[in-house]
C-alpha cells in the first residue's frame, strides 16, 4: 500500500495534530496567527512539520485582515489560528469584515478546557456567541471525535455557496485528547449545506428574452463575479462582447471586466462616475450580476432605476428581493449561470435593436463627456487623484495588486487606478474598516512573493494596523505603502466640512509620526515626496526597492472627492466637482440632516 492511500485512512491523533492534519489535506499552504496559552498545542504540532507556513502577525486583527488579502487574491480560503478571550475577540472586526465582503475564512480558536467553560475562567470568552452574529456558521467542539468532521465542514461552508467565514472554537483538552482522524473524502461533511450552484433554463431564456428587448440596458456586477472564479469573469467579458451592454461595477467588482474595456462606464455608486449613475437611474432593463444592491450602489430606494425591469443573478438566495424588488431572480452561480445565458443567447440568435442602442451609447457618450473625474494638476501641491493617477501609469505593466485601507484615498484609488483583470483589487466595501489595508498587503505579498503589492492608504487609517510592518519585514514581504498624507481623515473631514457647517470636530491628525523615520525603525525603506516634480523618480524608486517600503506622498489638505451622491438621494442627484461647492452641497442634503458619511 503506498503512502497516499495510508494518508487516507482514519487513524489516530490527538486533536492539534487533527487541525494540522486537516490543513494539510485541504491545501493550505500558508495560515496567519498569534499564539496563546489556549492553542499552544496546537502551536506545537506546527513547529513538528513544515509543509503548513505559519505567518506570525503582531495583532490577531492583523492576522484576520491578511487571510482576507491571502483569500481574495488567490480565491483560496485563508485561514487564521489565534487563542481564546482576546485573542478570538481581536478577530471580530475581520469576521465581520469578511462576512460583508463575502470573502472565504476559516478561522480556528482556542478556548478554556471544556470543564471550565462557563467558569469565567482565565482568557474564557463565549467565542460562539460573540462571533456567532459575524459568521456564516460556528462551531465549539466538545469531543474530539468530531473535530475532524467539523473542520472538514468549516472549509466546505466557508468557501461553497456564497464564501463566507467560519469559527472553530477548540477547548484545550480537546486538542490534548487523541481520536480518530477522518480524512476528507471519508468524512459526511459536505452533507448538510448544499448551495443551488446550477441555474433553471427557463429563467435563463426567459433573462435572453428580456435582455434582447431592451432598448437602454445595463449590466450591474459585483464581487460575486470574481468569487466565483476566473472563468466567470471570462464569461462576462464575452456577454457584453456578444451583446453590446454597457457595463458598470461595484468596489467590490473591478476588475472583472478591464476598465479599458469599450463598454465600460466606470465604477457605480456614492462616489462612481457620472455616467455609471445616470445609466442606472435610466435605463429599462437592469441584469445584476453578483451584487446586493446595498445602500452606497442604490441611494434613495424609492427612486433607484425606477423604470427598469431587474435581473438578479446571485448564488445567495437571501440577497433576492433583500433591498430591491426583483422582476426575474436566477439563483445559482455567477459562472454557471453566464456560461448558460451566453449559450442561450447565440442559440437562440438573440439581439437588441440595434438602432435603440446606437442611441442608447450616445447618451451615454453625452453623460461620458462631463468628464467627471477631470482634475486639475498645477504648481508643486500634488493633487491625490493625480499621484493615483501616476502611480497607476508606473505600475500598469506589472503583475500589480492593491490593497487599500479605507477613505477617501479609497475612492480615488478605484476611480483612478484601472483594473485589468480580477483579484487585483482588495478594499473593504461593505464593514468599511480602517486598517485593512497594510495587513491584506501582507497577505496577498505572501500569496504572491514575485508580484508588485501596493497599500494605498490614508494617514490615518494606516496607523490603527502599522504593527504589521514588523511582519513584513520578518518574512521578507516588500510591500509598499503608499500614504496620501492630507493631515486629515480625509472622508470624515469632507462630510463634517459639506454637512457640519465646516465643524471640524477631532478629523484633524495631529502628531502624526515621521513616517520615513517609522519605517526605518521597523527595518523598512521610508521615502517622503512633497513636490509634484519628484513624484515619478520616487515611485520608480519604491518600486525598486525589495524592503517593505512606506512611501509618505504629501498631498492637498483639503481636496474633496466627487463626483457623490449625498446619501438619501437619487441617482440623477450626482454632484461634480464644478457643481459641488458647500453651498450646492447642504442644498443637495436632507434639510433634516438624514445624510450618514
Amino acid at each position: 500500500m503506498d503512502e497516499m492511500t495510508i494518508d487516507r485512512q482514519p487513524r489516530q491523533m490527538t486533536g492539534a495534530q487533527m487541525v494540522v492534519q486537516a490543513m494539510r489535506d485541504h491545501g493550505v499552504a500558508h495560515l496567519f496567527g498569534y499564539p496563546g496559552g489556549a492553542v499552544l498545542p496546537i502551536y506545537d504540532a506546527i513547529f513538528q512539520q513544515d509543509e503548513v507556513k505559519h505567518i506570525l502577525v503582531r495583532h490577531e486583527q492583523g492576522a484576520g485582515h491578511a487571510a482576507e488579502g491571502y483569500a481574495r487574491s488567490t480565491g483560496k480560503p485563508g485561514v487564521v489560528l489565534v487563542t481564546s478571550g482576546p485573542g478570538a475577540t481581536n478577530m471580530v472586526t475581520p469576521l465581520q469584515d469578511a462576512l460583508m465582503d463575502s470573502i472565504p475564512l476559516v478561522c480556528i480558536t482556542g478556548q478554556v478546557p471544556t470543564s471550565l467553560i462557563g467558569s469565567d475562567a482565565f482568557q474564557e470568552a463565549d467565542t460562539v456567541g460573540i462571533t456567532r452574529p459575524c459568521t456564516k456558521h460556528n462551531w465549539l467542539v466538545k469531543s474530539v471525535e468530531d473535530l475532524a468532521e467539523i473542520l472538514h465542514e468549516a472549509f466546505h461552508v466557508a468557501t461553497s455557496g456564497r464564501p463566507g467565514p467560519v469559527v472553530v472554537d477548540i477547548p484545550k483538552d480537546v486538542q490534548f485528547a487523541t481520536g480518530t482522524y477522518l480524512p476528507p473524502a471519508a468524512s459526511h461533511a459536505t452533507e448538510r449545506y448544499h448551495p443551488k450552484v446550477s441555474s433553471d433554463a427557463g429563467r435563463i431564456r426567459a433573462a435572453v428574452e428580456l435582455m434582447a428587448s431592451a432598448r437602454k440596458p445595463v449590466l450591474y456586477t459585483g464581487g460575486g463575479v470574481i468569487n466565483s472564479g476566473p472563468e466567470a469573469s471570462r464569461l462576462l467579458r464575452e456577454l457584453v462582447a456578444l451583446t453590446g451592454f454597457p457595463i458598470t461595477s461595484t468596489l467590490m467588482g473591478l476588475g472583472a471586466y478591464p476598465a479599458s474595456g469599450e463598454k465600460w462606464l466606470g465604477m457605480l455608486g456614492m462616489h462612481g462616475t457620472y455616467e455609471a449613475n445616470l445609466a442606472m437611474h435610466d435605463c429599462d432593463v437592469m441584469v445584476c450580476i453578483g451584487a446586493r444592491f446595498d445602500d452606497r450602489i442604490t441611494g434613495r430606494l424609492d427612486a433607484f432605476s425606477p423604470n427598469s425591469k431587474k435581473i438578479h443573478i446571485d448564488i445567495d438566495p437571501s440577497s433576492i428581493n433583500k433591498n430591491v424588488r426583483i422582476d426575474l431572480p436566477i439563483i445559482g452561480d455567477v459562472a454557471n449561470v453566464l456560461r448558460d445565458m451566453v449559450a442561450a443567447w447565440k442559440e437562440t440568435g438573440a439581439a437588441c435593436d440595434a438602432e435603440a442602442l446606437a442611441e442608447w451609447t450616445r447618451r451615454i457618450d453625452g453623460w461620458r463627456a462631463r468628464n467627471c473625474l477631470a482634475f486639475n494638476q498645477k504648481g508643486d501641491t500634488i493633487l491625490p487623484q493625480h499621484a493615483i493617477r501616476r502611480l497607476y501609469e508606473l505600475t500598469k505593466d506589472r503583475k500589480t495588486y492593491i490593497t487599500t485601507e479605507v477613505g477617501q484615498h479609497q475612492m480615488w484609488a478605484a476611480q483612478f487606478y484601472g483594473f485589468e483583470e480580477p483579484n487585483r483589487w482588495m478594499t473593504s466595501g461593505g464593514l468599511g474598516t480602517m486598517g485593512y489595508g497594510l495587513p491584506a498587503a501582507l497577505g496577498v505579498q505572501i500569496a504572491h512573493p514575485d508580484a508588485l503589492v501596493i497599500d494605498i492608504a490614508g494617514d490615518a487609517s494606516v496607523q490603527m494596523t502599522m504593527q504589521e510592518m514588523s511582519s513584513a519585514v520578518q518574512y521578507g514581504a516588500p510591500i509598499k505603502i503608499f500614504i496620501l498624507n492630507n493631515q486629515y481623515m480625509g472622508m470624515v473631514r469632507q462630510w463634517q466640512q459639506l454637512l457640519h457647517g465646516n465643524r471640524l470636530s477631532h478629523s484633524y491628525s495631529e502628531a502624526l509620526p515621521d513616517f520615513v523615520k517609522l519605517a526605518e525603525a521597523y527595518g523598512g525603506v521610508g521615502l517622503r515626496v512633497e513636490k509634484e516634480g519628484d513624484l515619478d523618480g520616487a515611485i520608480r524608486e519604491m518600486i525598486d526597492v525589495t524592503r517593505p517600503v512606506i512611501f509618505d506622498c504629501c498631498v492637498a489638505n483639503l481636496t474633496n472627492c466627487f463626483p457623490m451622491i449625498p446619501s438619501g438621494k437619487a441617482h440623477n442627484e450626482i454632484l461634480l466637482p464644478d457643481e459641488a461647492s458647500d453651498e450646492a452641497v447642504a442644498n443637495a442634503i436632507d434639510a433634516k440632516g438624514k445624510a450618514l458619511v
